[in-house]
């Protein structure tokens, strides 16, 4: 490096000395030449000597002045193999004119001016030191305008040579040239050695940085590869887990059919046979159970040759699809559907394209103890049971179990018919098996009901629901004790629960639809009060939404208190009650709407209250929406309108206790209101409680639906509205055309009282009739005012509710469908219970709600039931009434 930097000022001196050699040379007596002073000389010993080169007959040649650099802090920025040369050129001095002088050197900064005090002090332009007389002035002047200024530029070579000792030392004699080099700034010079050595090891950086990123992706490559081989290992290992578990059952299936095989020998065994018989026979089963792992060896070989040729095609049979076999009973083989086990017996082995599906009849006197009670004997018959002096009043109570129902034909018990694939009819009670339906297309409406059960282990502040049913791939699944939607349109869902809770605080039951996991919104919440001794209540919850596939129905129970937590029967849920949880599903080809309204909250009130709300959800807001004061809600069109409101409130009094509380509905035509219904709420005091009504009813276009709570002049309430559904008005409006609804209230005539056991009620008619249902009449049987009778085929939506006075320990509020033949036993479709009357009130209530499917003939009627006490007497002038609404199917 530092010869290449020696050849390079060596070239630039030679280009120098060829500059100054070719300048021009005066002649004549008048050209001298001057000198270097001996003061200039030895001006400074840190700079080096400068000489200057005069052309007294040269023309002007302009100069350029290089400025220093600057450096970031604004110092000018020093070079150190940078010089500065000088070049003066005079003109027009000839002969004795021109002398040439020598320059002293001035350190005095005073007498500069404008550029020139920029410059070094070496190089400025030496101030006259003697004042010119006469007309040498003149000629001085014109000399002056003449020559040339001095010219700076950027010589690097003696400065250079002060860097390197071997070419000389800094500070040491000048060279005694003087240089005119002509380089511009930023344009053709040399890089620094720093900038060099910097540029070198940054590309030297680079090249490593490279090297190591090549190596970081081989790497990685490398571990992805690895990560692929242990995922295929992983999946290879859990397919290999899934046919050791598959394999397991097949085998649990096996022992479990000898094992009912050996125990259907034993039980035909005649008792009185000889003792040697029974041994032989024992003996036989011994011999049995030890060539059964050989037998079951040679089944499953054999299933698994059948599931290998499964796919292929049978000689006679021709390809069969996966739910049919060749059947070769027949002259010519052909495919036949399997057939399906029948209820009370369970799978042995599966269809195959060789053989039907084999059932074994499920032994239920064996499997289930004390079946029969001890006094009475079990015999097993295919399908069911018998128990020796069952009679129906024992079948009615339930002696069946879950499951079954009692065949009064064959006086036998048998087992439900499950509704895999297809839609739920009626549900199985205790006298009568569950009927279903084929699956259509153009269904408009259908019904599901199942049980409600508390999931063990769940604790509050929420404890979760668990429902189940028969699955209905059409219409909903239970999956993980949640109801799953299949189909779009709208529902209307309907809870009853009774149960019995310690807390602090009140109870919220609710009801909730999760589109996702982590999505949803509430739909219901009813508040069950606190009350002492925890007594039994009873209440309903429900709601109304537009669905879609994928979605969800979600129950459970919220306590406001930790205290709950603290007692482990803290909350008890009575799990025997009949088709707690109903749902109603409407097609979207009905023309159906569903809406939702939030309650808003109010102040303390002492009088009458008429709730507003403002929209949480609507399906069509032209055909339904809120009123201008939204106070109630107006309609389009004329239709049929199922509707809850659902109010939460705190009561402060003791007139609230005694009179409680009623929630009215009023249907405004042509601008008269008149009251629909009304539901009666036994008050509380310092505790918060809701209040809820549901009813069904026509309106034509441009009716309004409005409520109103009314409350005991002494009573003050607050009304709470959040967006919990704790107060929320949901209803669905039908058209007209597919629907309509009935609305009768408790007749006076036949009310029961006293020691009531299962009585029925009668009703009195208050909306006019329609074709679809009725109440019959006086001419229409032994039991008038009591049936209600559907003339066509549907869906039908109940709401129940019973105001009175009594002393019983618990108030039974049954729904019955009559038996299809004369003098059949009545099958119960919905049942609620109450406990006794709050401590302080005058009044009780209890509700039911419910929805199911109807034919063409169905009828139903309600019962009510007094356990341990008497009932007073049943308000029929308010509070007790009825509601039906009919949905075509």
């Amino acid at each position: 490096m530092a010869t290449q930097r020696f050849l390079f000022f060596l070239c630039l001196m030679m280009y120098i000395g060829d500059i100054v050699s070719t300048s021009d040379i005066c002649t004549g007596a008048h050209c001298q030449r001057s000198s270097r002073s001996p003061d200039h000389q030895s001006a400074s010993p840190h700079h080096q000597s400068r000489y200057s080169v005069y052309s007294p007959r040269r023309p002007a040649v302009p100069y350029t002045v290089i400025q220093p650099q600057h450096s970031r802090t604004g110092s000018p920025k020093e070079n150190p193999r940078t010089i500065t040369a000088e070049v003066f050129n005079p003109h027009g001095c000839t002969g004795g004119r021109c002398h040439g002088s020598a320059r002293p050197t001035h350190n005095n900064t005073k007498e500069c001016k404008g550029l020139e005090c920029k410059l070094p002090v070496q190089i400025r332009q030496e101030p006259r030191q003697h004042p010119c007389v006469g007309d040498a002035c003149i000629r001085g002047s014109h000399a002056e305008r003449g020559r040339l200024s001095f010219a700076h530029m950027q010589d690097r070579a003696e400065q250079v040579l002060g860097e390197f000792p071997e070419f000389g030392l800094r500070g040491g004699p000048s060279s005694g040239i003087q240089l005119t080099c002509d380089i511009k700034p930023g344009f053709n010079e040399v890089q620094s050695e720093d900038a060099l050595v910097l540029h070198f090891h940054l590309a030297k950086g680079q090249e490593k940085l490279v090297e190591q990123l090549h190596g970081q992706q081989a790497e990685i490559k490398q571990l992805q590869s690895t990560l692929s081989e242990q995922r295929a290992a992983l999946l290879t290992h859990q397919r290999e887990i899934l046919d050791q578990q598959r394999r397991m059952f097949e085998q649990m299936e096996e022992v479990k059919t000898q094992y009912n095989l050996l125990l259907d020998s034993v039980k035909h065994l005649s008792v009185q046979g000889s003792q040697g018989i029974i041994e032989s026979h024992l003996e036989g089963l011994r011999s049995q159970t030890r060539s059964y792992p050989r037998e079951a060896f040679m089944h499953k070989m054999n299933m698994d040759a059948s599931v290998t040729d499964a796919d292929r095609p049978l000689l006679g049979c021709g390809s069969c699809k996966a739910y049919e076999y060749c059947d070769f009973s027949a002259d010519r083989p052909h495919c036949e559907k399997c057939s399906v086990c029948p209820p009370g017996f369970f799978l042995v082995a599966q269809c195959s394209i060789h053989a039907d599906r084999i059932c074994q009849d499920r032994d239920e006197c064996l499997e289930i103890q004390n079946l029969c009670k001890e006094q009475n004997k079990c015999l097993n018959t295919p399908g069911g049971f018998r128990c020796s002096g069952m009679s129906e009043r024992d079948a009615a109570a339930g002696m069946c179990g879950h499951s079954y129902f009692y065949n009064s034909e064959i006086e036998e018990c048998q087992a439900c018919s499950e509704c895999d694939s297809h839609p739920m009819t009626s549900p199985c009670s205790a006298m009568s098996d569950a009927v279903c339906s084929n699956p259509s297309e153009g269904r408009l409406s259908l019904s599901w009901s199942g049980d409600v059960v508390v999931v063990k282990g769940s604790e509050f502040p929420n404890v979760q629901l668990l429902i189940r049913g028969n699955s209905d791939g059409n219409l909903v699944s239970c999956t993980d004790g949640l109801v799953v939607l299949h189909q779009h349109g709208l529902v209307w869902v309907d809870h009853n629960l009774a149960l019995r809770h310690g807390c602090r605080s009140f109870i919220q039951a609710c009801l909730r639809l999760n589109s996702s996991e982590d999505e949803g919104r509430d739909l219901s919440g009813m508040r069950v009060e606190q009350r002492e001794g925890k007594s039994l209540q009873s209440t309903s919850v429900s709601g109304a939404a537009a669905v879609e596939p994928g979605h969800a129905l979600v129950l459970s129970l919220k306590s406001a208190s930790n205290q709950c937590n603290q007692d482990n029967d803290s909350v008890h849920l009575l799990s025997n009650l009949m088709s707690p949880f109903s749902l109603f599903w409407l097609s979207h080809d009905t023309g159906a709407v569903a809406m939702t309204a939030q309650a808003v909250a109010s102040a303390h009130y002492h009088t009458n209250y008429q709730p507003a709300f403002r929209v949480s959800s609507i399906s069509d807001p032209y055909m339904v929406r809120l009123t201008d004061d939204n106070r109630g809600v107006r309609f389009r069109e004329s239709g049929t309108v199922k509707f809850v409101l659902q109010q939460s409130l705190y009561s402060m009094g003791q007139a609230c206790v005694s009179e409680g509380f009623y929630l009215l509905a009023y249907v405004n035509h042509n601008g008269s209101s008149a009251e629909l219904t009304r539901t009666y709420k036994p008050g509380v005091h310092y505790r918060d409680t809701s209040i809820s009504l549901s009813a069904a009813t026509t309106v034509d276009s441009g009716d309004m639906l409005t409520f109103e709570i009314l409350t005991p002049a002494q009573c003050s309430v607050r009304y709470f509205g959040d967006d919990s559904g704790i107060s929320m008005l949901s209803l669905v409006w039908i058209p007209s055309a597919i629907s309509t609804s009935l609305t009768a209230t408790v007749s006076q005539k036949g009310l029961p009282s006293g020691a009531v056991r299962n009585k029925p009620l009668f009703f009195l008619q208050t909306t006019s009739e329609a074709p679809q249902v009725t109440l019959a009449g006086t001419g229409a049987g032994l039991l008038p005012h009591r049936n209600f009778i559907f003339r066509e085929a549907g869906t039908a939506s109940v709401a129940l509710d019973l105001r009175l006075i009594h002393s019983c320990s618990l108030i039974k509020l049954t729904l019955l469908e009559q038996g299809g033949t004369q003098g059949a036993q009545a099958a119960p479709i919905a049942q609620q219970i109450g406990g006794p009357m709050p401590e302080g009130s005058v009044w009780a209530s209890v509700g039911l709600r419910v929805s199911f499917q109807v034919h063409n003939g169905t009828v139903v009627f309600a019962t009510v039931d007094c356990v341990r006490g008497r009932i007073n007497h049943i308000a029929y002038d308010a509070g007790s009434s009825i509601s039906i609404l009919w949905t075509a199917a």
